[in-house]
């Protein structure tokens, strides 16, 4: 992982530059000539670390919104609705996209997938 780094004459900021001819990355000093060969070519590294409530979650209000497609080639297997709002989304502990249907009677918001 990169970390600040800090020149050691004048204790300023070290800033990546990149030599193209030699194809390298050094760390130099923008107030004196001082340089410094990276020993890693990564510049920044952002990591995030999402908690249990921030993951993705079909909300039960999904029937309501006017951005998702709607069909009315399905039938809704608790009420027999016979319209759903339809997404794509990654099923926990899937591989690839799964498409989801929700019932978009208002008094069911019964949730499938295909």
């Amino acid at each position: 992982m990169s970390t600040m780094k800090f020149c050691r004459r004048d204790n300023n900021i070290l800033y990546p530059k990149e030599d193209r001819d030699r194809r390298t990355l050094f760390f130099a000093c923008r107030n004196c000539e001082h340089q410094e060969v990276s020993d890693n070519n990564c510049v920044y590294r952002n990591e995030v670390h999402h908690t249990a409530g921030e993951r993705t979650q079909v909300l039960q209000d999904v029937a309501s919104d006017p951005t998702l497609p709607r069909t009315k080639t399905v039938r809704c297997a608790l009420c027999g609705h016979g319209e759903a709002v339809f997404f794509q989304a990654t099923a926990r502990g899937e591989e690839g996209m799964t498409l989801f249907f929700v019932c978009c009677s208002p008094d069911c918001g019964h949730r499938w997938r295909e």
